[in-house]
């Protein structure tokens, strides 16, 4: 009998790991951790091309972020200019927006901004649609 021990894929703590932050002024933002300060607290910069992207180098507690599964090869302690060249070389931004996390939040976003109407006409389109399908759908089973 054996056993074959695989130790998990969990989201580490880790220098050049990316971060979502979703809690202060920069919520809804990505940066990398630069360097880690204690167990509870680290170095982030996110010197992203996007100005109402970017997160100046500053600590962030862990329980206000959300580690992403994207990571930078980058030395402790990088400079944000360094940083930024790395970041520009992986193409985070591109990878980000490619992203299923990144996508469902803008959908969220886009939701939150529609007007009272706007969700009666979206609501209206979607029966429409749902209403169109059936249909089809019965008259396959129909001829079959």
């Amino acid at each position: 009998m054996s056993a074959i021990i695989e130790s998990p894929s969990w989201r580490t703590v880790e220098v050049g790991r990316l971060v979502l932050i979703n809690h202060g002024p920069f919520t809804g933002r990505i940066a990398a951790i630069v360097e880690i300060i204690s167990e509870k607290r680290v170095l982030v910069d996110g010197p992203s091309s996007e100005e109402r992207f970017a997160v100046p180098k500053g600590p962030v507690a862990l329980s206000d972020v959300l580690l992403t599964d994207i990571k930078l090869d980058i030395p402790r302690a990088v400079r944000t200019g360094t940083l930024k060249k790395y970041w520009e070389k992986a193409e985070i931004d591109k990878k980000w927006q490619d992203s299923k996390w990144a996508q469902r939040s803008q959908r969220t976003e886009r939701r939150k901004a529609l007007t009272d109407f706007q969700r009666f006409q979206l609501l209206r389109v979607k029966k429409q649609q749902r209403y169109e399908v059936r249909k089809a759908l019965a008259k396959v089973k129909a001829s079959a």
